[in-house]
């Protein structure tokens, strides 16, 4: 099963900045300069965790993950769009 969660990331360094927006754009389905929209597994969550740890500077660099909760509406104001939940992932 998947959940929908919310991936936000401010990081200091430009070096570990693209290496943690790449990390996470194949993990996403969508999303916005630093705030990622990820469908993941329970595993897929625990690998992008261990990979985000070792990416960043504790000391400097913070990453928040919010579950989204599948029951509750999304607001969009602007251009927003939904999040979809896509027929197959692909994870390369």
């Amino acid at each position: 099963m998947r959940t929908l969660y919310l991936i936000a990331y401010d990081i200091t360094d430009d070096r570990r900045l693209n290496r943690v927006r790449e990390f996470l754009k194949g993990y996403s389905t969508g999303g916005q300069k630093s705030v990622y929209e990820c469908f993941l597994t329970a595993g897929e969550l625990n690998h992008v965790k261990v990979v985000l740890e070792r990416l960043i500077n504790r000391e400097v660099d913070r990453v928040h993950i919010f579950t989204m909760d599948a029951r509750s509406r999304t607001h969009a104001l602007g251009i927003g769009l939904q999040p979809k939940d896509p027929e197959y992932f692909y994870i390369g």
